[in-house]
């Protein structure tokens, strides 16, 4: 049977039926909805809608997008930006949004209401699950606890077309990052993402107004994200845990945490004060204590060594006020702290201590707060960082290992998927082994040298596919851990954990 004539206006009928089934359309919206999706193609009246169910992507968005290249509504160069715009346009405006997230936190709970909201991201194309599900993700083990491991192919990395327009386009300060308010409804350009189906909750921390919205990324379950109203660096300080805790009596189900407000130790966004958070599936949650410490003036605290690869503090406490003093107490005493022997130097001509700060609620412990200690010291032999991957770990991960990575999510770039692929030839003698070849300046797999030596020199080139694909998935697993522990400020040694304990005495903490 021949396929039926594309037809735009029957793709715009649709789309206004999944906006109504999906995205909680009004039927009076979907009219006004339907108008403007008509105006945008150029088309001049409606059509039923087929009756069929269709993909969103698939069957709708992908179909439509080529249209408008074709017709010339857009390019290729902005397919992105116009899908957006399809998608802004059946969207529920903000003011709809908020009172309905607010209406099923009241009626219902607030579980419900972050449910709708994840929802909603997920169905408006928000959250890109079709591009997200690319993504290659597995769990490594380790000795002191499995971490994860995920190779990002949902973000397409930029083509010299793009790099080429990106670079001709007049500067802007609008919005002034891509965590200010002001990106509801932006429609993005070639430098930025567009954000019509950005949809945020106000919520109140430590008497401010902040916003709660899931991430467009999703690297772990109900990855979502509260940013200050206000445009200001990140900065950790006593205030940080009373907002953390607060969003914690909002969203009990949560965990939630700042990054580090500190270059090589901080995230990639240090310009605007937000924190991350989502449901509690980091791997460091699934850690106990190693030692456990009281403390003379906050008796009801217990102070903690976590048992895992870099330096946790674990703080907790039904006594929601004392449990933040005591935080506001190590994180005073960490900012000042040196310990020569462990090279810990907290200042030189800039401060180098600071925290990654994370918080929950359980049952079990009542309030729960982990202070990551971290250093961003550099010297000539680290001129990248002292507690940071070193040299021979950057063809895997180069990039500074904030608030997720350091709880056990490893983010890896795409490019590792061919890269490793090729690594993989190598390794089962589908293609040569040619290191002159290797180190010319263009070859892809010259980051790789080192790891292609010491594969080839321990394995060979003769490995079986399977075998030589877990032979390159160990070797990342194993330099994923190396990164871990090489942010640890007291190391898993007898001298680093005795360094450890020496601090928590420092703070007034004691042995029980």
């Amino acid at each position: 049977m021949a396929r039926p004539p594309f037809s735009i206006e029957k793709c715009i009928a649709d789309l206004i039926v999944y906006a109504k089934s999906h995205l909680d359309l009004d039927d009076l919206d979907a009219v006004y909805a339907q108008n403007r999706l008509l105006r945008l193609f150029g088309a001049t009246e409606p059509q039923e809608p087929t009756g069929k169910q269709r993909d969103l992507q698939t069957d709708l968005l992908d179909p439509m997008v080529r249209y408008a290249v074709k017709n010339k509504l857009t390019d290729e160069a902005s397919a992105l930006l116009f899908e957006t715009e399809i998608m802004g346009l059946v969207t529920p405006a903000p003011s709809y949004v908020v009172s309905r997230f607010d209406n099923i936190a009241a009626v219902e709970s607030p579980q419900k209401a972050t449910d709708y909201l994840y929802d909603l991201s997920v169905n408006s194309n928000y959250i890109r699950m079709a591009d997200i599900r690319k993504n290659i993700r597995w769990t490594a083990p380790g000795t002191m606890g499995d971490i994860t491991v995920t190779i990002n192919l949902s973000k397409p990395e930029k083509d010299a077309k793009q790099v080429a327009l990106e670079k001709a386009m007049a500067a802007t300060n609008y919005p002034k990052c891509a965590l200010c308010i002001e990106n509801v409804g932006f429609a993005g350009n070639v430098k930025r993402a567009a954000r019509q189906t950005l949809r945020t909750i106000p919520i109140i921390l430590g008497d401010e107004e902040w916003f709660f919205q899931f991430s467009p990324y999703v690297y772990y379950d109900n990855h979502c994200i509260a940013f200050s109203k206000e445009h200001r660096p990140m900065a950790v300080t006593p205030k940080t845990f009373t907002r953390l805790l607060d969003f914690c009596d909002l969203f009990p189900y949560y965990f939630i945490g700042s990054n580090a407000d500190l270059p090589i130790v901080g995230g990639s966004i240090l310009s605007h004060d937000h924190y991350q958070g989502g449901n509690k599936v980091l791997p460091m949650f699934r850690r106990d204590a190693r030692k456990v410490f009281a403390h003379p003036t906050f008796p009801n605290t217990q102070f903690a060594i976590l048992d895992w690869y870099n330096s946790v503090v674990r703080l907790s406490s039904f006594n929601r006020a004392e449990l933040e003093k005591a935080a506001a107490h190590v994180l005073q005493h960490w900012r000042v702290y040196t310990d020569q022997t462990v090279g810990v130097i907290a200042r030189t001509d800039e401060p180098h201590n600071t925290v990654t700060p994370i918080a929950t609620y359980d049952k079990q412990h009542g309030y729960v707060i982990y202070l990551i200690l971290r250093n961003n010291r550099t010297d000539d032999k680290h001129p990248d960082g002292i507690f940071h991957p070193t040299a021979d770990m950057h063809n895997i991960k180069k990039e500074g290992i904030g608030l997720i990575e350091a709880m056990g999510i490893f983010i890896l770039p795409g490019r590792l998927a061919a890269e490793t692929e090729a690594i993989v030839n190598i390794l089962t003698g589908a293609a040569p082994l040619d290191f002159s070849a290797l180190s010319k300046e263009d070859n892809p797999l010259g980051k790789h040298l080192g790891m292609i030596a010491q594969l080839t020199n321990d394995c060979g080139t003769s490995l079986s596919p399977e075998a030589a694909e877990r032979a390159v998935v160990d070797y990342i697993n194993n330099t994923c851990v190396k990164i871990l522990e090489c942010t640890a400020v007291f190391k898993n040694t007898e001298e680093g954990q005795q360094a450890f304990e020496k601090f928590l005495k420092e703070v007034g903490a004691y042995k029980e």
